[in-house]
This record gives structure tokens, sequence and C-alpha cells, in this order.
């Protein structure tokens, strides 16, 4: 059966990866693919609808990201979002002109004639409203259907040509009935909402098995559940052909090479090579404090690792990661004009000329899509919902020159963090916590002597997915027991800060 697919078009929203979320979750297949995008490249693809997306720029302005024309001619459902609905305003011969009134932030939405977008809905809902142009009049056929005190044309559609515009997000949380309205489009674009993860693990144990043949995969086992769930879906397509390596690079949190051993080795089954490559990545990474370079680094040794066990393992010609979609997103700007954040040690720090074929089963996943084929996969539910690691390890934790003897401070500061957190009972709750080192030293006191140490982070925020996030509003107390248990446990930090940045403007990790 072939899956259906709504396409969303990026033109360099920061919500845009909420979209495909919020369809994904409504059992609809959904990928964000280049503005520009050709109709005849869409077509091929038999979708059943298209979502142009919200995005900073003025669509009147020179060098304004355009879509194909053709695709408000494909005979599929379209529903522009903010700088979408502008897009096909103006695409469509209305006329977009800069807003008399702003609007950022919530807004009443009238519904102003009767709407297949917004049927269903309250008059007046709570919108998220974020745009500095609107629509003064709309296209021939396209009727008002929405409006705001500050927006006369808040939503238009054209039934017949099945065209839908909305100046609001109906992504985000703050639009309360967002998710009616895009359930009201997946049923214009008559979606069977048959999609979710273990579908999804069906048909890409299906095509692993059908790219790799009769041959064999290495794939790199980091310890988390990304490459877990990486390795057992091959597994499951190619069985023994698969030869997972771990590599203990020395930047690994408190004992946990011994705990990879023994969940892969011995409770699933894994055929597991180990590597102990500490002193290797220490040298490479003596001196280095730009983040981009460490980055670099480890990908590159990581790279020649996997080169040297491959000819141990009868050379298998492809390399499996467990990179993610957020990965993507961040680390290459191929969606749209979105700007590239960091380099992924799985994306952007990779060798030219690296010998292996990628299989990257999971890229097009969120994480909790991840943890749910990692459940239906047979793995625990405590290792499933491990807090997420980034792939260099604690190298981008620990700011600065990365010594073996900042790397012990740190791992001891993170499994104080990590264990109050959970007996608190918020490891679930919170997306990561963690604790960062800073080569900062400042003077203390203790026993009536004075210090000079170093200054470590509590790191600990919410988030749905990594795309967003915000810092965790923990308990005084708690943070109290933390800071406390850091100062007193660990030797050589005396002192503790809490980050309260939000992401934006911030990343979680640091670096």
């Amino acid at each position: 059966m072939t899956r259906e697919t709504i396409a969303i078009l990026d033109f360099g929203s920061q919500y845009t990866q909420l979209i495909a979320r919020r369809m994904r979750e409504l059992g609809v297949y959904s990928e964000i693919l280049p503005p520009d995008v050709k109709s005849k490249t869409l077509a091929a693809r038999a979708l059943k609808g298209i979502v142009l997306s919200g995005g900073p720029d003025s669509v009147y302005a020179r060098g304004a990201p355009r879509c194909d024309p053709a695709v408000f001619r494909m005979g599929v459902p379209v529903l522009g979002i903010c700088y979408g609905m502008q897009l096909m305003g103006r695409k469509l011969g209305g006329d977009v002109r800069r807003a008399g009134c702003r609007e950022f932030g919530q807004a009443a939405l009238s519904r102003t004639s009767p709407s297949l977008l917004l049927q269903g809905l309250s008059s007046p809902t709570t919108v998220w409203m974020s745009h500095g142009d609107s629509i003064e009049r709309p296209p021939a056929g396209f009727a008002v259907t929405g409006a705001t005190e500050n927006t006369r044309v808040a939503a238009i559609e054209n039934v017949g040509r099945r065209l839908f515009g909305i100046q609001f997000h109906p992504e985000v949380k703050h639009t309360l009935e967002g998710r009616r309205i895009i359930e009201n489009f997946l049923d214009a674009c008559k979606c069977r909402r048959d999609w979710n993860p273990a579908s999804f693990a069906a048909e890409s144990s299906a095509k692993i098995r059908e790219t790799v043949g009769k041959g064999s995969v290495l794939c790199a086992l980091s310890g988390g559940v990304d490459s877990a769930v990486a390795a057992l879906l091959i597994h499951r397509a190619v069985g023994d052909r698969l030869t997972s390596v771990f590599v203990d690079n020395g930047l690994l949190r408190k004992n946990e090479a011994d705990q990879v051993r023994r969940r892969f080795a011995e409770k699933l089954g894994l055929k597991v090579v180990f590597v102990n490559a500490s002193r290797r990545f220490m040298a490479g990474l003596k001196g280095v404090v730009d983040p981009e370079r460490k980055r670099k680094i480890i990908g590159r040794e990581f790279i020649e690792i996997f080169t040297a066990a491959a000819r141990k393992a009868g050379r298998p010609e492809y390399l499996a990661q467990g990179t993610l979609y957020p990965d993507v997103i961040e680390s290459v700007s191929v969606k749209g004009p979105s700007a590239v954040i960091k380099s992924h040690h799985n994306v952007g720090g990779l060798p030219k000329g690296m010998k292996f074929k990628l299989i990257e089963p999971l890229r097009e996943l969120f994480k909790d899509e991840v943890r749910r084929i990692g459940l239906d996969l047979g793995l625990d539910e405590e290792f499933v919902y491990r807090q997420p690691f980034p792939g260099p390890g604690l190298a981008v934790r620990c700011l600065g020159p990365v010594t073996r003897a900042r790397l012990d401070l740190l791992r001891e500061a993170d499994a104080v963090v990590v264990d109050e957190i959970k007996r608190a009972g918020l490891y679930r709750e919170v997306w990561q916590s963690f604790a960062v080192l800073l080569p900062v030293r400042s003077v203390g006191v203790m026993g009536d002597r004075r210090t000079y140490q170093y200054t470590a982070v509590l790191r600990i925020v919410e988030s749905a997915d990594g795309m967003t996030a915000d810092w965790f509003r923990l308990p005084n107390d708690l943070l109290a027991r933390i800071a406390n248990r850091i100062v007193n446990e660990v030797q050589g930090v005396n002192r503790v800060v809490y980050d309260l940045s939000s992401k934006p403007p911030a990343t979680i990790e640091w670096e």
C-alpha cells in the first residue's frame, strides 16, 4: 500500500517542523521539502496535499523564496500558513501589503463566513499570530472566512479548488484549536490516517533489506536509544550480516561503557565489537577549544576507527547511523532557507572521502517516534526513555580544553544531576538534565580555606522534540540539594549556576 504523504514546503519558519509533527500525530506521514521543488517532482510522489509554511520574509521583497506556481494547479488541497498564505494570495492575483498594525502573539479569531477549514471551531477562538504583512485583497474566487481585530483577512479559502490560507499558526499549542484545523485540512485531503511508527519500522526494514541485498552493515553504536533502534531495525532486516561497533572514546558518562556492554551484547544478543579509543580521542582533542573543531575531529576519528573495524569485519559496504530528523534539519540547510545552527557528528562531521555507503533508517523520524519503535522492538522502558546524549559526548559539555581531569569532574557532577532528578521523579518529565563544566575558576571558601576551582552549570529543559525548549522550573529545595551535592562531592568545583535560557535563542547543548 502506498504511503499517503503531505508535503510541507519550508519557507524558513521556526515552526515548520511542528507542522510535520502535528500531522504525524494525526496518523498522516509528512515530509519537509525545499520551497522551490518543482510540481513535476511533487506529482511523482502521489501526494495527498501540500502545506506552504510560514517564513520571515515579505512576499513582495526581492529574493524572497517562491514556490512553483503550478503547485496551485495540481488538483490536491493546498494550505498556506502565514507567509504561505500571503504567497498563495499574491501568486493567484491578490494584494499583499505591509500590515497597518502588526500582530505578534495571541489574537481572537472570529469566523466571518461558512468555512470548511474552520468548521467545528469556537468563534471567537484563540490563535497565535506572527506577521508584519497581510492580505489586503484576496484573489478572485476566495472567500474571507476569518478575521481578528487587527487583521481583516485572517483566513481565506476556495473550496472548489481546495485552496486554503490562514494568517496564524495552527501548529503551535498557543492556537487552542489548532489540532482541529489541521484535522479539517487532512479531511479535505481525504487521508486515511493510518501512518504510525510501527508501520514505518516494517517499511524501513524492507527498504534496508532491498538496499543491502547480500551485503553487510557496520553500525555505529553509541549506547543511546537512537543507534540502538537503528541497529535493531537493521538486524531485523539482515540478521548477522550486521556488526555493531561501540567505541569508548573517553567522552562517555559515568560507568556507561560497562552498561553498554551488558545491555547490547548480553541482553539483546547483538554482535558487538568494543573498541577502547579514549587515548586516541584525547590526543586528537588536545588543546582544541572551538566547538565546531571538536565535532569535526570526533567525527573524523569515529570514521577512521570504523574503517579499521570494517577491515576486521570483512569490509562491510554500509555504515549505519542513528541520525534523526532534527539532526538533519539543524545541521544541513537543505530544507528551505533555514540557517545551519551547528554541525552534527552524524551529518556535518563526515569526511568527503568516506568509503562507506550510509544507511540512516531513522533520518525521517522525531525522537518520540523513535522511542515508540524501540518499545515495539522489545527495548525496556528505562532505556527507551533515556534522555538524549550528544554524539560528541562530554566534549561539548566540557567547555574550553578537553582533558581527562576536567572530564572526570564533569562526569561526577553530571551523575549527581541525573541521580537527583530521578529521585525526584522528574526524569521522564524533563527532556534533558545534565551538567556543563565551564573553563572558569572562581574564588571560594571551604573549611575556612580559600579555594580557586571550576564552575558547573545545571542545564535542565523541557521539550517535545528538541526543536524548541524551555528551561525547567526546578523546585528551589531540589535545586539547592543538587548544588550542595556537587560542591561537596566533586572535588574541584566550588560554584554551581543554573541556566535559564530557552531554545531559541540558545541551544540545549552549550556547544
